[in-house]
């Protein structure tokens, strides 16, 4: 079975064509980054206006690279949510339209579902059950997965996600956007212990997240500090600082919920996933613990539309069918 998968739920305007949920025969990305950097962050009226200057061609591509046509295609799928209402719409107004017109099975998919979906897409696919840290831009949950259809929530970022706080600390430090990307690099010329920063733990609530109390430790740092914003090693060893406190909440709260259901398996995906050094702590701590970890490729965490796609594919399986006139989701 093929599927169009369709993402438009931030500032990437994504296409790509999927065989049975595992095969990726296309995938193709439109970045927004150069649109976005002169502001500190995603504009969500300027995305979803490039979204709509970008869609049909990076459908048209997808359908290319994959050496399919659209008669071709056996179902579709689109991000519905959560996300930038204006930009989920694009996409998803389009996805309806191909549905209507070559009537064809649609899947309205939860995007953050889609990215733990984006670890079967590789040659060596978790099995049922297991945790996933979901760690994207704008959400950052723990999941136990049981099947492809069936996952309970375990525990969510109360306030700002790791994502945001990256983005924040990054304007904050006037390093640019994307901020993971700008902290990540300049992290690994800094000392983490230089600038004490906190571990922030809900004790009542422990796979909760929280990582606006990191963020304002970071704000009173620069308060106390004001040369750091005019000296580059010192702002290396702040970036390097937070960082680790963003890396070692993530990464215990992982293995608490490991630890608490039982269960001997990992699958941490989303944007915040290629940051390299929660990979090589992540890697560390199955190496010393015997934990099974599953990584997804780098152009599977951030966002696409194969992983819409394959969760679409397993949606459409189960019959799920979704209306035209249904809407999208900010939240979920």
């Amino acid at each position: 079975m093929l599927v169009l998968g369709i993402e438009t739920s931030c500032d990437e305007t994504a296409a790509a064509v999927v065989e049975d949920g595992r095969r990726v025969l296309s995938s193709v990305v439109a970045t927004q980054f150069e649109l976005h950097a002169q502001y500190g962050g995603v504009v969500p009226e300027i995305a979803a206006r490039r979204h709509l200057e970008s869609i049909l061609p990076v459908i048209q591509a997808a359908l290319d690279q994959a050496g399919v046509t659209l008669k071709e295609i056996d179902g579709l799928a689109a991000a519905q949510g959560p996300g930038l209402i204006g930009a989920l719409v694009i996409g998803m107004a389009v996805a309806k339209a191909l549905a209507f017109t070559l009537k064809r099975p649609l899947a309205g998919v939860h995007h953050l579902q889609a990215h733990i979906l984006a670890a079967f897409l590789t040659d060596s696919p978790p099995a049922f059950p297991f945790i996933a840290l979901v760690v994207s831009g704008g959400h950052t949950n723990l999941y136990k997965v049981r099947g492809f259809r069936d996952m309970d929530l375990l525990g969510r970022s109360r306030d700002d996600a790791a994502g945001e706080a990256f983005d924040k600390v990054a304007k904050l430090l006037r390093l640019g956007y994307p901020g993971g990307v700008k902290i990540e690099a300049l992290a690994r010329e800094g000392d983490p212990g230089v600038y004490p920063l906190p571990r922030p733990r809900i004790p009542e609530e422990p796979l909760t997240f929280s990582f606006s109390g990191l963020k304002t430790a970071v704000v009173h740092q620069v308060k106390k500090h004001p040369e750091i914003l005019e000296d580059p090693v010192a702002q290396a060893h702040l970036a390097a600082g937070f960082q680790e406190s963003v890396v070692e909440s993530l990464v215990s709260r992982a293995w608490l919920a490991l630890e608490e259901t039982g269960c001997t398996r990992l699958v941490v995906c989303g944007g915040v996933a290629a940051n390299g050094r929660l990979r090589q702590v992540l890697q560390e701590q199955a190496g010393a613990t015997g934990m099974e970890l599953f990584l997804p490729p780098l152009n599977l965490c951030t966002d696409n539309a194969a992983m819409v796609a394959a969760a679409g594919y397993y949606q459409l399986q189960a019959g799920e069918r979704l209306d035209l006139d249904a809407d999208v989701f900010s939240r979920g």
